[in-house]
């Protein structure tokens, strides 16, 4: 893609989540929500092939139905209730509305279907921006709007997005698809305890938008797409291979690792908060993803490829490649949990 083309769409892209972060108006935020998927479906086909083709279709016919719910939803409130203001969003259809508009938009169950096949039409590093910058904008609308959702049908959509994205994960082979379904699990997290904790969940966004990039930037070191692959990964880089490993046991949520920290203080707030029976099944739930986490670094570490390489094995990184982003990335992605202290500490000021 032409460089001048491709600043632009970034420049959009940007300007369109900068433009919903600064709203306090719907339509506002709606233009916003709508230059943000503009910008993105010329970078999502630019690979010219039927897959990523397919995957911009689904994409944009999603992000499309789930804006017109917003603007239906927005509209519904200012002519029942004369009010076009985020905060003051209050008649229950169209709180209900917006809520499952942003969870179509976010990709959490049970209307998560096509963030797994989107995911998987798309090259690493567009699946990167689709699974982190992507989410930002919807996100903040959810927690302006989340104080007159209904509790009950947030800790729902949670626990379904947790209990989804653990068991959907299990089967694949395909890594895109596991880091899709992984995302849907750490979005049921943060839904979990949006309207108890807010700045919990902005920490587990964090977090999370750190482990996921570390994660999808290793896989495009390593030009791993398949658990096949990925089990050549050791002998081309083994300290790759052994700090991707602590990255996925990292997104599974293992102590001493950075992960472990944003679910133990969501599964206390729970508790505090009266939900101990939320508090287990999502506790349960995680052990699913664990799973594939563990079945991933099996194959990375603990598993040799069955086919002999045609090729020599290049013992060494290919220094043409930028390597200082992912290092900064996995080392925060790994060891962060020292700082849980501080962490709660901040959040209860």
């Amino acid at each position: 893609m032409n460089p001048y083309v491709l600043t632009i769409l970034l420049s959009s892209l940007g300007l369109g989540t900068v433009l919903t972060f600064a709203s306090s108006h719907w339509l506002l935020a709606w233009m916003g929500l709508e230059i943000n998927t503009l910008a993105i479906i010329p970078i999502m086909a630019q690979q010219h092939h039927p897959r990523a083709i397919e995957a911009t279709t689904k994409y944009f016919l999603t992000q499309a139905t789930a804006a017109a719910m917003i603007l239906f939803a927005s509209t519904t409130n200012a002519w029942l209730m004369g009010e076009w203001e985020i905060h003051q969003l209050s008649h229950p259809l169209a709180t209900t509305t917006v809520m499952l508009a942003l969870a179509l938009k976010l990709g959490l169950a049970p209307v998560h279907f096509w963030l797994p096949e989107v995911l998987q039409g798309l090259e690493l590093t567009t699946g990167l921006i689709l699974s982190t910058w992507q989410k930002l904008a919807p996100f903040a609308l959810m927690i302006q709007t989340a104080p007159t959702i209904n509790s009950s049908l947030l800790v729902a959509i949670g626990l379904l997005s947790t209990l989804v994205g653990g068991w959907g994960g299990l089967n694949q082979t395909q890594l895109r698809k596991i880091l899709a379904y992984s995302s849907i699990a750490h979005l049921g997290w943060m839904v979990l305890i949006l309207q108890f904790a807010p700045s919990l969940t902005l920490l587990s966004l964090s977090l999370y938008i750190i482990m996921t990039s570390s994660a999808f930037l290793t896989l495009k070191t390593n030009n791993a797409l398949t658990i096949n692959t990925l089990a050549t990964s050791w002998t081309k880089s083994p300290t790759l291979a052994a700090l991707a490993a602590l990255v996925l046991l990292s997104l599974g949520g293992l102590p001493p690792l950075s992960g472990f920290m944003p679910k133990w203080l969501i599964l206390q707030e729970l508790t505090k908060q009266g939900l101990p029976l939320s508090a287990t099944l999502a506790a349960m739930t995680a052990l699913l993803s664990l799973y594939f986490y563990l079945r991933l670094c099996y194959a990375l570490t603990l598993t040799i490829y069955p086919n002999t390489l045609t090729a020599t094995a290049p013992w060494r990184l290919n220094f043409t490649m930028i390597t200082l982003p992912l290092s900064i990335i996995t080392i925060l992605a790994l060891g962060l949990l020292p700082l849980t202290p501080a962490v709660t500490a901040m959040l209860d000021c």
